[in-house]
């Protein structure tokens, strides 16, 4: 594993680790998707939705690192195929909630298993503890950047 050379300010400016990142990991994993038959945006969604609560489509948005009239549409022709369905919100009747379906469920589940293979694979050079922390603080720094609700 070669080692670039930290020389000028995007080899040390943390957005741009972070997205550098987030694209070299996430596009090998999106081959793997796209051979599923998935679009990203899709498995975003999915795999977002994938633990089964009810999220508002601002935070599903948010943490599919999708635009949010993008998600409109993605639901609208996701739940006509069944995949997912709008609920409203107990209190608030301007906040529509967004649940995976059982089929959707299905449908997610073994891509779900190959995404958390591929990120053992991603981590392993870190050891168990130092991608605990990197996890950790990088929880961190979403919530203490998240917008609020």
């Amino acid at each position: 594993m070669s080692q670039s050379p930290v020389s000028g300010f995007a080899d040390s400016y943390t957005p741009a680790l972070l997205a550098q990142v987030s694209q070299l990991i996430s596009s090998e994993f999106h081959v793997i998707v796209q051979a599923a038959g998935f679009e990203v945006s899709d498995w975003r969604v999915l795999s977002t939705l994938s633990d089964g609560k009810a999220v508002s489509i601002g935070y599903l948005a948010q943490v599919s690192v999708t635009k949010q009239p993008t998600v409109t549409r993605l639901l609208d022709r996701m739940e006509a195929q069944g995949y997912v369905k709008r609920i409203p919100h107990e209190t608030d009747r301007r906040v529509t909630l967004v649940r995976i379906t059982p089929r959707g469920q299905k449908l997610v589940s073994a891509l779900i298993k190959q995404a958390k293979a591929h990120e053992e694979r991603v981590l392993a050079a870190l050891g168990k503890e130092k991608a605990e922390e990197l996890k950790a603080t990088l929880r961190l720094l979403i919530d203490l950047h998240r917008p609020s609700a």
